[in-house]
């Protein structure tokens, strides 16, 4: 069995109150055989999972040695490996969701760090006007400086990096649609609102806030190789090894050993876009041709991968699901309200709340169908709101969407672990932990649960193969704290670092 962590939180997550299909009251055969095909789509076995892992490695190295693949793999020119003694102050801003935050850093060494922070929530027209109104406007909450300061710059949208500080938007993602800056360096859009306004803060570092993951759970825990991110979005950043990143302009020029290190922010959310090994089922297909964020249609036909494992996607598959059973009359006896019948009025918070019920008769889901997505009935109506069956139903198809979502993370995970393994981390020299940021793995109920079991799914079903599955007893997964944040700053102090010994 995987081992249990050392660097895991004190905050305890909340537990999967696991409903058993043999413990369901169907009503009709058709009933139980409807349910019956929807446990078949969203169940993976192991040889599934492995399946997906596999093709993911050859998808990876394709990104290692081609522009342009499907998984992106960009060097973000991060190199060496920290170990918790590094000190300084650096400013950091993050744009990358509902929220711009600002934050002052102070590492303090011995992997102990001090912030300062501000946030503030970006206006809706922001994230679809013109790119002068989303990085002029909001940088005037940074006060003057009297000398300058250096500023790690968290930009959570796919990137084409091209040195440490610059790069080029591939596209957005998360409802965004800035016009004016995909194909563009953001990092530059930055630096000369900054100049413009005479602010004296030079932009250090340009990461994605998987990279601030991987580098601010290295601060603390020196075996770190691997950055998660599994909350609205998804993605994954590691440790390679230059040799092996073979498109050249990647390679340093000046002559590095082979043995030189690099970071790579890998953009998995786009993972079998081709639709080769994904178990893509109409409830996915239709989230994909829609798309919807926000009020903006956002990358239909993109980002599928992302779109079966991220947050942002999980309340509406399931939604979709309920949706398809009541059309058939197998659930809430066809009654399908206004708010059930609206596109992501089912939040993934929901399903939270409807994965830890543990009442007898599912008063957590009862209260999350009729008074959140109006399924109450007067009380003068003989008609019942919500029946136990109903709940039931709800409640499995809720853990199947939800599970599923986390053994898919783990087949990619279990794919870096593989590459990673003998390169850049050793099962016989301590093993290796993973930073992992994102509310579905702080907050989701089982979702770190799912992701272990499928990595020990992976690993058993492969030894019996006589293959050689990954120890994932050296194998320690652990919230990062504050990546964005502390990651970025721990970034502009290696980017500092690095022009130090140019």
């Amino acid at each position: 069995m995987l081992a249990t962590p050392t660097n895991t939180s004190p905050l305890t997550k909340p537990t999967r109150a696991k409903l058993r299909y043999e413990d369901i009251t169907f009503t009709s055969k058709s009933q139980r055989q409807a349910v019956e095909e929807i446990i078949s789509e969203l169940t993976l076995a192991s040889a599934a999972l492995k399946n997906i892992k596999d093709h993911f490695i050859l998808e990876l190295k394709k990104g290692l040695a081609n522009d342009g693949e499907t998984i992106a793999m960009v060097p973000v020119y991060v190199s060496g490996r920290l170990d918790g003694s590094e000190t300084g102050s650096y400013l950091t801003m993050d744009i990358g969701g509902t929220y711009l935050r600002v934050v002052w850093v102070v590492l303090e060494g011995q992997s102990q760090v001090k912030i300062l922070q501000k946030k503030y929530k970006i206006d809706e027209h922001l994230k679809v006007g013109e790119a002068k109104a989303l990085f002029v406007d909001e940088h005037s909450i940074i006060a003057s400086f009297e000398t300058e300061i250096e500023l790690g710059f968290t930009f959570s949208f796919p990137v084409l990096q091209t040195t440490i500080n610059s790069g080029t938007l591939i596209a957005w993602t998360k409802g965004f649609n800035s016009l004016g800056v995909v194909d563009k360096d953001p990092a530059a859009f930055l630096q000369d609102a900054f100049r413009r306004r005479n602010v004296p803060v030079r932009v250090a570092a340009l990461l994605n806030d998987t990279v601030g993951t991987l580098l601010a759970h290295a601060y603390r825990h020196s075996k770190t190789v691997i950055g998660l991110g599994l909350g609205t979005g998804s993605n994954g950043a590691y440790i390679e090894r230059v040799d092996r990143i073979t498109k050249r302009r990647t390679v340093d020029e000046t002559g590095a050993a082979d043995t030189a290190e690099m970071v790579i922010n890998m953009e998995f959310g786009a993972f079998d876009s081709e639709r080769r090994v994904l178990p893509v089922t109409m409830f996915d297909n239709k989230i994909d041709r829609k798309s919807l964020a926000s009020l903006y249609f956002i990358n239909p036909g993109k980002q599928i991968f992302e779109k079966m494992i991220a947050g942002m996607y999980l309340g509406e598959i399931a939604r979709n699901i309920l949706v398809h059973l009541i059309d058939r009359r197998l659930l809430l006896d066809g009654r399908c309200t206004k708010e059930m019948n609206t596109d992501w009025a089912f939040d993934t918070s929901y399903m939270s709340t409807i994965e830890a019920d543990t009442t007898l008769e599912l008063k957590d889901t009862q209260l999350v169908l009729e008074c959140y997505l109006g399924l109450a009935i007067p009380e003068s109506s003989a008609t019942m709101a919500t029946t136990l069956t109903d709940r039931q139903i709800v409640k499995l198809v809720v853990e199947l969407v939800g599970q599923r979502a986390a053994r898919l993370s783990a087949a990619a995970l279990a794919g870096i672990l593989e590459h990673t393994r003998g390169v850049t981390w050793s099962e016989d020299d301590g093993g290796v932990d993973i930073g992992v940021d994102g509310s579905l793995y702080r907050y989701y109920p089982g979702f770190e649960a799912d992701i272990r079991g499928g990595l020990v799914d992976i690993s058993q079903l492969e030894r019996d193969m006589g293959l050689a599955g990954i120890d994932v007893d050296v194998v320690r997964m652990g919230p990062s704290i504050d990546g964005s944040g502390v990651g970025a700053a721990l970034c502009a102090l290696l980017a500092s670092t690095a022009s130090a010994l140019q």
